[in-house]
């Protein structure tokens, strides 16, 4: 684009600043970003999964940060050596959502997607989540539940705490989510502040969806499909961590939300976001 064009034009505010071509990373021959993207993949003991996870990756993404919560196994050597640059952060805490806290402190690109090491999530369908986010989202949701989702992993007594718990903060919150503990999940990563994670375990998914509208943040679902763990057990307890989620609805239904993070104003922050 001309530099003229950016100029005002019979009185009207100037257009926005088209960044230079090789700010653009190509994603299809038709798609390319000029955001950055940034991976964050918690881990404990996930060394045979992570040829499966990382293989699904895209290769346009800038970064994987790899959160190993002190892995008994070679998690961390399989990840350097699938992916040399790989970041690793080594967790002090304990839990999921400690993970994701550390990952996400760590990462360096504008958007953060979180995935999982056991091979349920397909990092094929990244580019419906930054695809949400480069076109007007604030934080985009993986759904079980919405068309073209589905799942090969969910119990009977998942499935059912997951809807009891998804009507219950629909109800009580008036969003209209479909699946609610799912860790499949993206965002900006200037909306950090206010999702201003502080939980431990599982419920770190519930939290972020809660604290995104309670933000007013644009949230937007899309259809995942769920596979089965790869190898390895799940340290997943449905009963155990569903009172804790539901400890977590109760506990932001009593607290004030966070004041949200606006879009940056300035032209040369915004020509950073944008997709062609």
């Amino acid at each position: 684009m001309s530099p003229e064009i950016t100029k005002h034009y019979n009185g009207k505010p100037p257009l926005r600043a088209v960044p230079p071509i090789e700010r653009f990373t190509p994603i299809t021959p038709h798609m390319a970003i000029s955001p950055t993207v940034s991976v964050v993949v918690p881990a404990m003991n996930e060394a045979e999964n992570l040829p499966h996870v990382f293989a699904t990756l895209p290769q346009w993404i800038d970064e994987i940060v790899l959160v190993d919560g002190n892995s008994k196994d070679d998690t961390v050597a399989v990840a350097r050596k699938l992916r040399p640059n790989v970041r690793v952060v080594h967790q002090t805490g304990k839990g999921k959502g400690d993970a994701l806290s550390a990952g996400f402190a760590a990462c360096t690109g504008d958007i953060i997607v979180m995935i999982d090491a056991d091979g349920s999530t397909d990092g094929r369908e990244i580019i419906q989540f930054v695809g949400a986010l480069v076109t007007g989202a604030d934080f985009v949701k993986g759904s079980r539940y919405a068309a073209g989702g589905g799942s090969d992993d969910l119990t009977f007594t998942r499935t059912f705490g997951n809807k009891a718990l998804t009507r219950l903060v629909n109800k009580m919150y008036g969003t209209s989510y479909s699946d609610l503990c799912y860790g499949y999940n993206a965002f900006w990563a200037r909306h950090l502040d206010v999702l201003n994670l502080d939980c431990d375990g599982f419920e770190i998914e519930t939290l972020m969806n809660i604290r995104a509208f309670k933000a007013g943040l644009k949230v937007h679902e899309v259809p995942s499909h769920e596979r089965c763990r790869i190898h390895g057990e799940s340290n997943l307890h449905a009963v155990r961590d569903g009172i804790r989620v539901l400890k977590t609805i109760i506990r932001e239904w009593r607290s004030t939300p966070a004041p949200v993070v606006h879009e940056p104003a300035a032209a040369a922050r915004a020509a950073d976001q944008g997709a062609a």
